[in-house]
């Protein structure tokens, strides 16, 4: 029977050619998906792709200003953390609505 220790050694080895062997089948998909856009004149950007990164980025819509404050900060009054201009204001922010 094996050892804890020795199971753990076992996995991380085949962890590690798990890994090996993604990585040449993605080389192989990849090059296999770059030959077919040749093939049919196919651009990143006719799949909806930004060219340059392998990861894509969502586009950032503009923030909404809702509130500007005695000083011209803005703020869209989304979720998270308000501003600190705004916690200064208290009740008052009402008032500064765009």
């Amino acid at each position: 029977m094996s050892s804890y220790q020795e199971l753990v050694n076992q996995a991380k080895a085949l962890m590690a050619q798990a890994e090996d062997v993604r990585k040449q089948e993605l080389a192989n998909v990849i090059a296999d998906i770059k030959g077919k856009m040749k093939e049919f004149g196919i651009t990143a950007a006719d799949l909806g792709i930004s060219g340059g990164s392998r990861k894509a980025r969502a586009a950032k819509a503009p923030m909404v200003v809702k509130y500007r404050g005695p000083n011209g900060e803005v703020w869209g009054g989304g979720l998270g953390r308000k501003p600190d201009w705004v916690n200064a204001l208290g009740a008052d922010i009402e008032k500064y609505r765009v």
